[in-house]
């Protein structure tokens, strides 16, 4: 599932790690895990095994958010949807080798009332986030 390039918020963000593919998956995808590297990130509780349609809920900026697995390649892709008070997003990661480790992409579309109310603030806090997360993450994989 790809995001929603005409969704009113739309960010696309990469950085490199120096990590392999798989050590960055394994952090990535190790949901219940999240909030002990990216603080921004609470409660994160995944239902079940990890694979293509299993659910999980989390705590970001206040808002609580149920998610969906839609896209699952190990140690290449992870992808879902989400749904908080008044908006629903499309989040996908990739991982691609390079010589010196992992490029890491994170794609995200968003909408819903709430996000057409506030487009331009949204915009501007999804990337702080993404980048942010990034960063938590190629931290967390230098280890």
């Amino acid at each position: 599932m790809t995001i929603n390039k005409e969704a009113p918020v739309v960010q696309i963000k990469e950085i490199i790690i120096n990590a392999t593919p798989e050590k960055v998956w394994q952090i990535l995808t190790n949901i219940g895990s999240w909030n002990e590297w990216n603080e921004r990130i609470k409660q994160p509780t995944l239902q079940g095994d990890l694979e293509v349609g299993s659910s999980f809920t989390w705590k970001t900026n206040g808002s609580k958010i149920k998610s969906r697995i839609h896209s699952f390649s190990p140690n290449k892709t992870l992808g879902w949807k989400g749904k908080a008070f008044g908006a629903s997003a499309i989040h996908n990661w990739y991982l691609e080798p390079t010589e010196n480790g992992t490029k890491v992409s994170v794609e995200e579309s968003m909408e819903g009332w709430i996000i057409n109310l506030m487009k331009k603030k949204m915009n501007e806090k999804l990337a702080d986030d993404i980048i942010y997360w990034l960063e938590q993450l190629k931290k967390e994989s230098e280890k």
